[in-house]
């Protein structure tokens, strides 16, 4: 059967109880967990026990998949583990990646589907909207807000330049974007987000420091620097444009005069997250790409470090003060915010929960005249 015919339908359900932590593109489709269960137990039977289930509804199913998608997807021999066909263990790899690419969105979805139903349902609930550049820290940030202090972090991840522009246009009270440390004024990164930077209508609110670097398959080599990959050499996994991540990329490229064009999978090859860039890179689809420390230790891969940066977090002035903002300052500051980040490998705090300079913390901003934050 061709995969054009074949027809895919997403739902979702609600439970009277919570559930245990659905994370990630975590999503129940009982054809993959059939097909997983099959791959780790080796029989029908085996795992149709794992899933506490009937034999006779197990191999039910399996015939009812196969039919559906007009293929075997298990290869049977006597005397001899059951095994996936080809098409099978291609089906769960295409399906495991579009799991990690889609995984921001999910969680996104997810958030703002409790966020609607949580106000449905409780009126003094707090809630703030954050847009912000993908990270893995924040996550574990709107875990414990929501958990300790009642606030519901409505978080969607975009690119640093896009979170800032949402900002600005109102569509969130919150943006989430990160520069290099040592980042000049000439620099693309600087050039790219001034714009969107306005002193005495934006508060700067410090949260963490996280590391990024060369991501590369374990046992493999990787280019020794950056003007090393005019060479052709290695297959360049990117992060999509306007992502913080794209702009340094594009700034280390421009420093070592090497165009993008003669990167192999630059311009081609473009993921929306640290952790999909992992899992392409681990997966074979590319060869060596930039992205933070957490996501390479995640997916097994290699890590060099070459810069560290500042994730910072943006408000208006008007909103600095208002109680959803006062929460989130104060879990920032708390000693429970700097624990989490210390289980993510290239992170750690940096003055978290303080009211900036955005003048001061951001060396690169200069006014023709000076004022006042």
């Amino acid at each position: 059967m061709s995969s054009s015919r074949r027809g895919i339908h997403l739902r979702y359900t609600f439970e009277s109880t919570k559930p245990a932590s659905q994370l990630g593109a975590d999503i129940e489709n009982p054809l993959f967990d059939l097909l997983s269960a099959l791959e780790t137990h080796g029989s029908i039977s085996a795992a149709a026990r794992a899933q506490n289930g009937s034999y006779r509804h197990a191999w039910s199913s399996l015939k009812h998949w196969e039919s559906v998608l007009g293929s075997p997807l298990v290869q049977w021999e006597q005397g001899k583990r059951a095994r996936l066909t080809p098409f099978a263990q291609r089906l769960m790899w295409a399906e495991r990646q579009a799991r990690v690419r889609m995984t921001p969105h999910v969680e996104a979805l997810r958030a703002e589907l409790a966020r609607v139903f949580a106000l449905a349902d409780d009126a003094s609930l707090q809630v703030l909207e954050i847009f912000a550049s993908h990270d893995l820290g924040l996550p574990r940030l709107q875990a414990l807000a929501e958990e300790c202090d009642g606030l519901h972090i409505g978080l969607r991840f975009a690119g640093s330049q896009e979170a800032l522009r949402a900002l600005n246009d109102g569509r969130c009270r919150v943006a989430g974007f990160h520069v290099a440390q040592n980042a000049q004024s000439t620099s693309l990164m600087a050039k790219a987000l001034r714009p969107l930077l306005q002193p005495g209508t934006h508060k700067l609110i410090g949260s963490h420091w996280r590391r990024q670097g060369w991501i590369w398959r374990m046992g493999e080599t990787r280019p020794d620097s950056i003007s090393a990959l005019r060479s052709g050499n290695w297959r360049f996994v990117s992060r999509q444009p306007s992502s913080g991540t794209r702009l340094l990329t594009d700034h280390l490229l421009a420093q070592s005069e090497v165009s993008p064009e003669h990167v192999p999978g630059y311009n081609t090859h473009m993921e929306d997250t640290h952790v999909a860039v992992a899992s392409s890179i681990a997966s074979g689809a590319g060869d060596v790409g930039i992205g933070i420390e957490a996501a390479a230790m995640e997916a097994g891969l290699a890590f060099s470090p070459l810069v560290d940066e500042n994730y910072y977090l943006l408000c208006l002035k008007e909103d600095l003060e208002t109680p959803p903002l006062r929460a989130l300052r104060a879990r920032l500051a708390s000693p429970a915010w700097a624990e989490a980040l210390l289980k993510l490998p290239g992170y750690g705090v940096n003055r978290p929960g303080e009211v900036l300079s955005l003048t001061q913390a951001l060396p690169w901003w200069r006014y023709k005249n000076p004022k006042s934050d």
